[in-house]
């Protein structure tokens, strides 16, 4: 399939960035790791350490020598997930103080589909800027506002129900491929 890359900041919220590996790896496609040190104790405070199982790469937040600092590698796109306002604020500015950071702006500069999750709320004027730059720049926003028409009834089901519009938009489910049921199957008759 494919290979995308998979960035997590320090935002709460690590159960978005392991639901999002587990389901690109369950529909065939390799996963790559960017994980910030703040997110790397996000993750364990959260009780996510199980990300990690479904990563083919995880790569030193530090080393600009990996493959994806590069347009010539072959990623097929890129989800920041969490994503914290610092690391929106810096992908916003193309810093590329860090790989995760240098990543996104490969994704952008190449045209690749790069997702942002913001998890923090509510937004300052600063923050919603942001957001307006990376979209203007290619990316798109997609904050952790789960869905409730499919009644989910445990945690990782409203989960997914942001999962899929990450998926979505990284051209990452076949058209048989689904997470939640569609829009259709909730409509009364």
């Amino acid at each position: 399939m494919a290979r995308y890359i998979l960035g997590v900041t320090g935002a709460s919220g690590a159960i978005y960035a392991t639901r999002t590996a587990m389901h690109l790896k369950r529909f065939g496609h390799d996963v790559s790791l960017i994980v910030t040190k703040p997110g790397r104790d996000v993750v364990e405070f959260e009780g996510q350490g199980q990300l990690f199982d479904y990563a083919e790469k995880v790569f030193n937040i530090d080393d600009f020598f990996a493959e994806c600092a590069s347009g010539s590698s072959d990623y097929a796109g890129m989800a920041v997930v969490p994503c914290s306002m610092g690391t929106l604020g810096r992908i916003a500015a193309g810093t590329s103080d860090n790989l995760l950071v240098r990543s996104a702006d490969v994704c952008l500069k190449e045209r690749r589909p790069l997702v942002i999750l913001p998890r923090e709320m509510p937004y300052s004027l600063i923050h919603i800027e942001n957001m307006e730059r990376v979209t203007r720049a290619g990316a798109v926003v997609i904050p952790a506002s789960p869905q409730f028409y499919s009644k989910p009834s445990t945690i990782e089901e409203l989960v997914d129900t942001v999962v899929a519009k990450v998926l979505k938009h990284l051209n990452a489910l076949g058209n048989e491929k689904n997470i939640v049921p569609s829009w259709n199957n909730f409509l009364v008759k």
